[in-house]
């Protein structure tokens, strides 16, 4: 996610990074870098200009040149600047709906291949764990299969989608939901409209009857994140014609270069409401810009690496694992518990993007997958009983382990081995966090 762009800020942060003193050659020879990462990234040109002159006219005041670190202090007005242009600081701008005795009515945008479709089952998963009740209408009737596969969509997230059998107005399709939103107490609509592949009156013209007939609370577009500016100009021409509330990106978790987020705000003046960042139904995030900015800096994302922690990870048995983890009584069920528990929070390489300096440290191909399936594969072989004690997991059993899971009775060793090191260091470590002397002296002194 954004790799390029936040490798080209780090190089360009060199020109600064580690001097006591800062002078203008300094700050033009890193801006210069940062105007071409912004180019690279295919970020709209009037935005590079405005982003590069603030930066210049603010870095060059004495507030950099005269500051204690100015090289900590360039590279904060720099992310104040990126938070700025995506959208300001306070976080993203939420939807807003009626409260719940009114339905609220949310309009999905956008070109066929975009991901809409997807988004609006995303988006109804997500305002259903916020403790919304919401209906899927199925309103575009012109892609083939587009009613079938919100039905899928709709399934697998367990929420009900309205569709009327060889309907040919969308209006009328909406209407029909409406009824039934009223009749089952639904308190927000949901509405799949539409696409074409390219714009056209046509498509227009069906779009604002609907608006006209819906009178929607959100007009969300949604745009995929790898077209660049391509998506801008799609939104810029939708806004137009139609006006929207927000914009919605797609394959966020594939865009390296980040154009388009980094310009929609400045050009057409509509937040970015929501990320897509995966394939599953729950891989849809809200776009907050200080938390984007941070990862394009490098300085992690911390704050939704907990977030996505504490939706997998229940508060009590994090408590009981502590007292496991100090009393040494941790248990191969306890490890496959919490394999299972990562996998819940997606991507390993993700995860590893939120932590501080490690983004673009760490690619796909680094991440043994092979061996985290090996691991549960090996552990679900297990009986309960031998899960809770490993000790009497003999050569028999083991013969037995390797052959249900696929693998071989020395992989079985190495991870019995692996967990009785791994379950030592635990107590070492929750002992340690209790005793701070004591864990200075293990780090050899350095903290």
């Amino acid at each position: 996610m954004l790799d390029k762009l936040t490798q080209k800020f780090s190089d360009a942060f060199r020109f600064i990074a580690g001097k006591s003193q800062i002078t203008e050659k300094n700050i033009d020879d890193a801006v210069e870098a940062i105007k071409m990462a912004l180019l690279e990234a295919d970020v709209n040109l009037r935005v590079v200009r405005r982003f590069v002159n603030s930066t210049v006219e603010e870095a060059k005041g004495e507030k950099v040149l005269r500051s204690v670190d100015p090289g900590q202090q360039f590279i904060k007005i720099v992310h104040d600047k990126l938070v700025s242009f995506l959208g300001g600081s306070g976080g993203g701008e939420g939807l807003k709906l009626k409260g719940p005795d009114t339905i609220s009515t949310v309009l999905m945008l956008g070109l066929q291949g975009s991901g809409k479709t997807t988004s609006s089952a995303k988006l109804a998963l997500r305002l259903k764990k916020e403790g919304r009740k919401p209906l899927l209408a199925a309103c575009d009737l012109i892609r083939p299969a587009a009613v079938e596969q919100l039905s899928v969509l709709g399934s697998q997230i367990d929420v009900p989608v309205y569709k009327e059998e060889g309907a040919k107005d969308p209006v009328a399709v909406y209407k029909g939901a409406l009824s039934l939103a009223k009749k089952n107490l639904y308190d927000t609509l949901i509405i799949d409209t539409t696409g074409r592949l390219q714009i056209d009156e046509a498509m227009m013209a069906e779009l604002i009857r609907l608006k006209d007939a819906a009178k929607p609370d959100e007009l969300l577009l949604v745009a995929d994140s790898m077209t660049g500016q391509s998506a801008v100009d799609i939104a810029k021409t939708f806004d137009e014609k139609i006006g929207l509330s927000g914009v919605v990106l797609t394959k966020f978790d594939s865009d390296t270069r980040g154009g388009a987020a980094l310009s929609l705000k400045t050009v057409t003046g509509k937040a970015l409401k929501f990320v897509g960042t995966g394939e599953k139904p729950e891989d849809f995030e809200p776009f907050r810009p200080e938390r984007i900015a941070g990862r394009i800096l490098g300085m992690g994302d911390v704050v939704s690496l907990v977030e996505k922690a504490q939706e997998v990870i229940d508060q009590k048995e994090a408590i009981e694992l502590q007292k496991k983890m100090e009393k040494e009584t941790f248990t191969l069920d306890d490890w496959l518990n919490q394999l299972r528990s990562v996998k819940k929070m997606g991507s390993l390489q993700k995860m590893l993007e939120m932590i501080p300096g490690m983004a673009g440290q760490i690619s796909e191909d680094d991440i043994n997958k092979e061996d985290f399936k090996h691991q549960e594969a090996i552990l679900s072989s297990m009986t309960s009983k031998e899960r809770n004690n490993h000790l009497i997991i003999g050569p028999s059993r083991r013969s037995r382990i390797a052959k249900g899971s696929g693998t071989s009775v020395a992989e079985v060793g190495r991870l019995i081995k692996k967990f009785e090191k791994m379950r030592t260091m635990m107590k070492k470590v929750s002992k340690m966090g209790k005793n701070p002397q004591a864990l200075q002296q293990m780090m050899g002194g350095r903290i």
